[in-house]
């Protein structure tokens, strides 16, 4: 698939085809009988019910909670490593979707890696936010105020991402525009919510 030499219009509208038996990418497991399945968009809205929760339970144990000299330098190395982790997740997510799109990789490519790392990604989130809470914040300072409503935009769009590449697998090898649009708009929003956050981090650390 690496040697794909279609247009750049072409790839957006039409997802390379890989020669290569590639394994199921979504396995559908049976549910037992008598269970309720809620339906996506259900599960979809009670995530981020629980997201935009445990960010506003993050920010209120930040205010009330000071951590001492020892526990403070353990937390700063614990966001680092989380930075790393997340961010770090992020970047190579998003290269190879520069290589699919450069017809490099195939599409079932991007999805094995984004799939492999998604559980990385929130992993690094959630240990941003428990760490930060041990890192007294100054929430009255208006850039510390940003960079905590860009954790929560980082964990909402991230929630939409997964359901943007739900859709895309189950568009087997075409996907239409907006869709693709989707995806772009949200792998931005994604990248200007880490540097964004790192950045004002980095800012704060100087004060």
């Amino acid at each position: 698939m690496s040697d794909h030499k279609g247009t750049a219009p072409e790839r957006l509208v039409s997802l390379p085809a890989d020669p290569r038996p590639v394994p199921a990418l979504v396995i559908t497991q049976a549910s037992p009988p008598g269970s309720v399945v809620l339906p996506r968009w259900a599960r979809f809205l009670a995530a981020g019910t629980i997201l935009i929760l445990g960010w506003a339970a993050a920010v209120w144990t930040a205010i009330h909670v000071t951590a001492d000299p020892v526990l403070h330098t353990v937390a700063l190395f614990v966001h680092l490593a989380a930075l790393v982790a997340g961010f770090g997740a992020v970047l190579a997510i998003d290269f190879f979707a520069l290589l699919w799109l450069s017809g490099r990789r195939s599409f079932p490519d991007l999805i094995r890696v984004a799939d492999g790392l998604h559980l990385l990604i929130w992993a690094g989130l959630v240990g941003l936010v428990l760490s930060g809470v041990l890192l007294h914040p100054d929430l009255s300072a208006p850039l510390t105020r940003v960079k905590i409503g860009l954790v929560l935009l980082i964990a909402l769009n991230g929630l939409h991402l997964q359901a943007v590449q739900h859709r895309l697998e189950q568009s087997a090898t075409t996907a239409s525009r907006m869709l693709l649009a989707r995806s772009v708009i949200s792998n931005l929003l994604s990248q200007i919510g880490w540097w964004g956050a790192m950045g004002i981090g980095y800012l704060n650390s100087q004060n």
